[in-house]
């Protein structure tokens, strides 16, 4: 269906937004181009020399010619290159950027700053509301105007009309009722998005960028403008879906049939399920995409097998516009569906279609609509599964002809998409869930059970809710047990491996393995070698940095000090902050440090909090030995769950005592005060203190009875920095704030003190061989050289 010199010109384009993740990326594309249209005319040039010898030479180089010129014509090449460089331009041209009144101009500058100010925004509600993690709902908003409100709620000024699209959070009540088309009024905060402030954290700034917002509204009160009644949309028809499904099956067995028909992204799956599937690397089982089409186009090709080839053509391409407008015009949803478009036509046409020229046009089609998407996570594992079906899962099967087609099938399928997205995932999470193959093929018929049956189901909602809750009755069983196949999983020891985020060179080198072993003879024989190779391109620098790696790392974590301290393998974990801190902040970081266990562990009680990380924690990652401060009265049954925790996994459980000293790794503590929060820290002969909320008069009663000895380096709260500093001039101070007042920061600066806050320069390490660094900073400069 695709001419080869077009696949070229389209494979040119998308490496051409690919490179502009480098500098001078579509300059240096066109050079290779140049580069391989200048070796090309050359090899034509020497064949055709060849061609004048004789006549069997003759017919051999013209066969050879006649591909070079249909394929590798130096001009395609040259004109594939010259796409790739204007790829570069146009997708800095479609990068998003605030308008002139987009709404995150007028965002207060205080509200950044614990200085909030309320606004009321009115516009229009743009997608149905979600259910986020923290229970609240959420949902985008096309910003129309603002007004400022004073304190006691009236509206000052003239309004201001704006533009942009808003990330709006609300209370979940608040939410119940909204839909798209919407016209409504909240009263809220706004704000700008951060970026990540620790290694291996959400970067929610960029998140919102590639949505093509810059701002967000945590919103405490709605209004509603438009009392008309509600307009027709697509989203009636999922909810009328997901409603009918789980009246039929409950929760959370409905919305998983749900988001196996229409998509995770358009159906509230509970987070735990959602959770689950991924950490056993069955993701791809909750995005509607290629599988859910394949069976749409089947079903309609088999109920309209009598019909000639047009009426197929129309109802299969209607088909799959329904399908695509229902999953909310997700990018895997796109690709499937152009694809399937694609075999429609060349089955009309009587023609085989090339699956390879369907996936890059399909991928060409999305880009050119939005080049955003190159560098979304989810495009990205869609595109590389899929093109791990088209050109690994023949070999594979070939090499497993001894076993029976289905099963070889079975197996082919989730190995050929685990070779083409595991590096992607491993350069992203530095994860490997250890029973993904098994699982994938072990689960492989439930799936298919459960979205055949879900279609089903759906199609009869649509015509009788009641019909359709019944239908989706019968997936009870298959369902539930899908769900407890991987709960089982999850739970088996070493389900999930951290080795690590791997560098982009690695991930380089490993896409160029693959493609060595499907091109290249020599290495196609050799493919356990390149295994092997592969291999040690993952497992050499773990091995290397866990044998040589001294690092300390103090996390941007609220107002607590969470440090992690590596020491040639061996982990210190000290403090865990709350339950967000353990699950958003630390796990995610030694989750991309390839950390999979924690040696030493002492949780000190700095902040008085309803709930810590380390149930979290001790969840996902077991932890030998653990310290804690006497717990206050509020915290006690907790630190019993976790005393038995650790009882249950035969770790040992301390409490820590006044003036005792003990050794955790490389870390040798001592509380120095049962009455205020303080913590003295020897590592690598440093002294470190971490210090709570004290008052001047106690600092002062500390110093002077020399309970506080003067430390290189100091972590404290901001309302402590300034007497901290003055009375005890460490080298370096880390404070839990984005900024303090110019007055004070005056007066610190006539101190020696190399000054830190986590709120804006995010993590701070530490390594014997550098100085203190801010991961903020650090990631700013990289980027300034991208």
């Amino acid at each position: 269906m695709v001419q080869a010199g077009g696949v070229i010109i389209c494979v040119g384009y998308i490496l051409g937004l690919l490179f502009t993740a480098i500098p001078w990326g579509g300059v240096w594309i066109l050079l290779l181009a140049i580069l391989g249209a200048v070796v090309l005319r050359r090899r034509d040039l020497n064949l055709r020399k060849v061609r004048q010898k004789s006549e069997h030479g003759e017919m051999k180089t013209k066969l050879i010619s006649g591909i070079g010129q249909n394929i590798l014509d130096p001009r395609i090449l040259l004109a594939a290159g010259l796409v790739g460089l204007l790829a570069t331009f146009y997708f800095q041209w479609r990068v998003p950027v605030p308008g002139a009144k987009d709404i995150s101009k007028f965002v207060p500058p205080g509200n950044n700053n614990n200085q909030e100010q309320l606004v009321i925004v009115r516009g229009v509600v743009t997608s149905a509301p979600r259910l986020t993690r923290s229970q609240r709902g959420q949902f985008w908003l096309e910003a129309t105007q603002l007004d400022e409100v004073k304190k006691d709620d009236g509206p000052v000024g003239v309004s201001k009309g704006v533009t942009g699209k808003l990330y709006v959070t609300v209370p979940i009540l608040r939410a119940t009722g909204l839909y798209p088309g919407q016209q409504i009024a909240i009263t809220g905060v706004l704000y700008k998005p951060k970026a990540a402030a620790n290694p291996g954290a959400f970067d929610f700034q960029k998140f919102l960028k590639q949505e093509g917002a810059f701002a967000g509204l945590t919103g405490r009160q709605i209004n509603i403008l438009d009392e008309e009644q509600r307009k027709w949309g697509w989203w009636q028809i999922r909810e009328r879906i997901v409603r009918s499904q789980v009246r039929g099956l409950g929760i959370p067995e409905g919305p998983l049939v749900s988001a196996m028909v229409l998509g995770s992204k358009a159906v509230d799956l509970p987070y735990d399920i959602r959770d689950l599937f991924v950490q056993a690397g069955l993701a791809h089982a909750l995005a509607a995409s290629g599988f859910q089409t394949s069976l749409i186009l089947g079903v309609i090709l088999q109920l309209t097998r009598r019909a000639n080839k047009a009426t197929q053509l129309i109802i299969g391409c209607l088909g799959l516009i329904i399908f695509l407008s229902l999953t909310g015009f997700q990018p895997a949803v796109l690709r499937a569906v152009i694809m399937g478009f694609a075999a429609l036509v060349g089955l009309a046409l009587k023609r085989k279609v090339k699956q390879f020229g369907s996936l890059v046009l399909a991928a060409t089609l999305l880009l050119l609509f939005n080049p955003l998407w190159i560098w979304d996570l989810g495009f990205q594992l869609s595109f590389l599964a899929t093109l791990g079906l088209i050109v690994t899962v023949p070999p594979i099967v070939q090499r497993l002809g001894w076993l029976p087609p289905a099963i070889a099938s079975l197996i082919a399928v989730p190995l050929a998409a685990t070779i083409w997205t595991l590096p992607l995932q491993l350069f992203v999470f530095g994860v490997v869930p250890s029973y993904s193959l098994l699982l994938n093929i072990i689960s492989t018929p439930f799936i298919s059970v459960l979205s055949i049956g879900g279609i089903i189901s759906a199609l009869a909602a649509l015509a009788w809710p009641a019909g359709g809750s019944f239908v989706a009755g019968f997936l009870h069983y298959p369902s539930d047990w899908l769900i407890n196949l991987v709960g089982f999983f999850s739970k088996l020891p070493g389900n999930s491996l951290a080795v690590g985020s791997i560098s982009p060179w690695q991930m380089l080198a490993l896409y160029t393995i693959i493609l060595l072993v499907l091109w290249v003879r020599w290495w196609r024989q050799r493919w356990w070698f390149a295994s092997c190779i592969a291999l040690g391109l993952v497992l050499i620098p773990v091995w290397h940095s866990a044998n040589n790696l001294f690092r300390i790392t103090v996390l941007a974590a609220g107002t607590e000090p969470v440090l992690v301290v590596q020491d040639r393998g061996t982990v210190t974990l000290i403090n865990s902050g709350d339950e967000g801190t353990g699950r958003y902040t630390i796990l995610p970081f030694l989750q991309q440090q390839g950390i999979n266990k924690v040696d030493w562990a002492i949780a000190t009680e700095f902040q008085d909090r309803e709930s810590s990380g380390w149930l979290d924690l001790m969840q996902r990652l077991p932890i030998k030995s653990f310290f804690t401060y006497p717990p206050k009265p509020e915290n006690v049954p907790e630190t019993q769950i976790i005393q038995q925790e650790m009882q249950k996994r035969q770790g040992i459980f301390q409490p820590l005592t006044v003036g005792q000293a003990i050794t955790a790794g490389p870390v040798v503590a001592q509380l120095l005060n049962d009455q205020f929060p303080i913590l003295q820290l020897q590592i690598q002969g440093q002294n470190w203190l971490l210090v709570g909320n004290m008052k001047l008069k106690e600092i002062q009663q500390l110093v002077q009875s020399g309970g506080l000895a003067r430390p290189q380096v100091l972590w404290c709260v901001p309302e402590s920095l300034k007497d901290l500093v003055l009375a005890l001039q460490p080298q370096v101070a880390i404070a839990s704030s984005a900024e303090l007042e110019p007055k004070v920061l005056s007066e610190l600066s006539q101190s020696q003190t190399k000054l830190f806050f986590t709120g804006r320069d995010g993590a701070i390490q530490w390594t014997p061989n550098t100085n203190f660094e801010a991961f903020i900073q650090a990631t700013e400069s990289k980027s300034s050289v991208l």
